[in-house]
């Protein structure tokens, strides 16, 4: 079967989601929506395909099987909220860009929501989409790290955006934090330092302390004042039996066994592999689409609502830690 889409906001995300569908083999893009009629117009024109102003109008119309959701807002993520709710009433799968949301309240509106009416419900949880990335997963499940004792991450890109005083913790560390947790499991508890780079009124550089549920310790380095260069992500676990490094998450992944100086190394071919960061939103629309064609269930979406909550959860407690100077556990956070 083909799965039907429709994607919703087409700012740059939203039109590159577009080109996306439109080459896929098992999807079809049906049509696209934008509240600006000229970029809905501009869109439909390009693509080919039926342009609206409202998801109501789009479902009543078309009744795609699913809908992205690319819309931006304040922190990028205070505009996936509504279109969320409205695609899944009306009887679509839906995948959002990430944050979830940047307000907890909202995002669990929309994981709710989605588990109510049996619907499936993705973010664009993009970064652990990737070849290094799986092939790393499969050295944590295949018991080659062994017991997990500590991970490091870090993310850093230019952005001299100012926004809300937590810009840079809501709209980047979505990213991060995911990674963290699908590496290494739940986090239990934070501690958050963050600064303002001279001229910045947000705080644009933050490093986090955590606890996963399992015991290990986590950290994160995240900036919006560094220029990205090469890499821009770097993530490394090690357990008892041995560690590994990603670079860029999908770039190379190296293992290090514990026991034995021969390591293992995965670098990404040129040729038949990723040609760059944007093949990871291929790869994470293209598991969404292929998980609906298969007929996945809810609870095993991959990169589901319920993780771009858990990450928000998160990125609440660091702010909390860093207004109150103190650790925070994350299942007390409310948002």
């Amino acid at each position: 079967m083909t799965v039907r889409v429709a994607v919703v906001g087409l700012g740059a995300i939203g039109n590159l989601h577009a080109d996306i569908y439109k080459a896929m083999p098992r999807a079809q893009l049906v049509g696209v929506c934008d509240i600006d009629q000229e970029r809905a117009r501009r869109a439909s024109e390009r693509l080919g395909v039926p342009a609206f102003s409202s998801v109501t109008e789009l479902m009543k119309a078309l009744a795609p099987d699913m809908v992205s959701i690319a819309t931006g807002g304040h922190e990028y993520g205070s505009d996936h909220h509504q279109p969320t709710i409205e695609a899944l009433e009306a009887g679509a799968h839906v995948l959002c860009e990430k944050p979830i949301s940047n307000e907890i309240a909202k995002a669990e509106e929309m994981v709710a929501t989605a588990r109510r009416l049996k619907r499936c419900f993705g973010v664009n949880l993009n970064h652990r989409f990737t070849p290094a990335a799986l092939l790393a997963k499969g050295w944590v499940e295949e018991g080659r790290i062994g017991h997990q004792l500590f991970m490091n991450m870090s993310m850093w890109i230019k952005n001299p955006r100012e926004s809300s005083p937590w810009f840079q913790i809501k709209a980047l560390h979505p990213h991060t934090v995911d990674i963290m947790r699908y590496f290494c499991g739940d986090i239990e508890a934070v501690q958050c330092f963050a600064l303002k780079a001279p001229g910045r009124t947000i705080y644009s550089t933050a490093q986090f302390n955590m606890r996963f549920k399992s015991g290990a310790l986590g950290h994160l380095t995240g900036s919006y004042d560094i220029e990205r260069g090469h890499p821009m992500e770097r993530c490394e676990v090690a357990g008892l039996k041995g560690r590994f490094v990603i670079e860029d998450m999908f770039r190379e992944v190296t293992l290090y066994p514990a026991d034995d100086l021969e390591k293992t190394v995965y670098t990404n071919p040129l040729f038949g592999g990723m040609s760059g960061f944007e093949d990871t939103f291929r790869n994470r629309l293209g598991r969404f689409v292929e998980q609906l064609d298969e007929g996945a269930r809810p609870e095993e979406i991959d990169g589901s609502g319920a993780d771009g909550l858990a990450a928000q959860r998160v990125l609440a407690a660091a702010i909390e830690s860093i207004e109150e100077e103190k650790v925070v556990y994350v299942d007390q956070v409310k948002g």
